[in-house]
């Protein structure tokens, strides 16, 4: 008789590849190959085992929306893949074993990987920069020059480069965090002068709905705008992430260009929400 972690971590896996499938689908509907997507797996409701999991299926992009949850499970994932790199051959086959007995696919080479990838999704403030700073791939929500020089401050001592998106209000939502469109250019222009911050595109989120396609001209907007940057050279060849979608409507942002998309509730299941107020 199955326990209800097996089962639990059994749905866990179907929900996660069935998303993967629809990304595949969606970037090929785009005229693009499966890989040229990234699926962020947005863990701000997820258990420990939840997480644990998907590494085990070979899932290394992960993203938050609160800087405490991140540190927390940045360094819970951490503290997991040292085990595996101070035993790895032994670590390894039992963490295949053990998925093989939850019915879990293990991914690339039946291997845990070896590191991930954080991003910072939710709305930041610059008193919270230093931990983002220190543990994340890319910094989704770079809204105003003042935080952008916060973290080129940080940056600066760490002598670590950040690399961040530029977040607009496609939506034109007054609750909505991001800059305006019209401000999003000269935003781009002002960061790629920083020496430890690179500008490496856009992110942005469309207004809640029920209908996906309702999402469609706010992903179309945000679409035009990081065409329009891309071609006026800022970034140089870096400026080549456009971040929109999530749960409710990534395969239209998809279909719009997105490269990155942001997915909680479908992988981790109800309840688990990829926006969260500011903090």
């Amino acid at each position: 008789m199955q326990g209800s972690g097996t089962l639990m971590t059994e749905a866990l896996a179907e929900r996660y590849h069935g998303v993967c499938e629809r990304v595949a689908a969606a970037a090929r509907r785009s005229g693009r190959e499966p890989e040229d997507v990234i699926l962020v797996a947005v863990t701000k409701n997820a258990e420990p085992e939840q997480i644990r999991a998907l590494l085990e299926l070979g899932h290394r992009d992960f993203g938050e929306n609160r800087v405490q949850q991140l540190v927390q499970h940045a360094s819970m994932v951490e503290e997991f893949l040292q085990r595996l790199r101070t035993h790895p051959k032994g670590q390894q086959d039992r963490a295949v074993r053990e998925a093989a007995a939850r019915g879990v696919l293990i991914g690339a080479g039946g291997l845990v990987p070896d590191s991930v990838r954080w991003h910072m999704i939710g709305h930041l403030q610059r008193n919270k920069a230093r931990k983002v700073a220190e543990f994340c791939r890319l910094v989704h929500t770079v809204d105003s020059l003042r935080l952008a020089e916060e973290i080129q401050q940080l940056a600066l001592r760490s002598e670590q480069p950040v690399e961040v998106l530029v977040q607009v209000n496609c939506s034109f939502e007054p609750q909505k965090s991001g800059c305006p469109i019209a401000a999003a250019r000269p935003l781009a222009e002002q960061i790629d002068t920083m020496i430890n911050v690179r500008v490496r595109g856009l992110m942005t989120m469309a207004a809640d709905s029920e209908n996906p396609e309702d999402a469609r001209p706010a992903f179309g907007r945000c679409r035009e705008l990081f065409d329009e940057i891309r071609r006026s050279g800022i970034g140089d060849r870096r400026f080549n992430i456009l971040s929109m979608g999530m749960s409710g409507d990534f395969e239209v942002a998809i279909e719009e260009g997105a490269n990155i998309v942001r997915v909680g509730s479908a992988i981790f299941g109800a309840g688990s929400p990829e926006a969260s107020p500011a903090e």
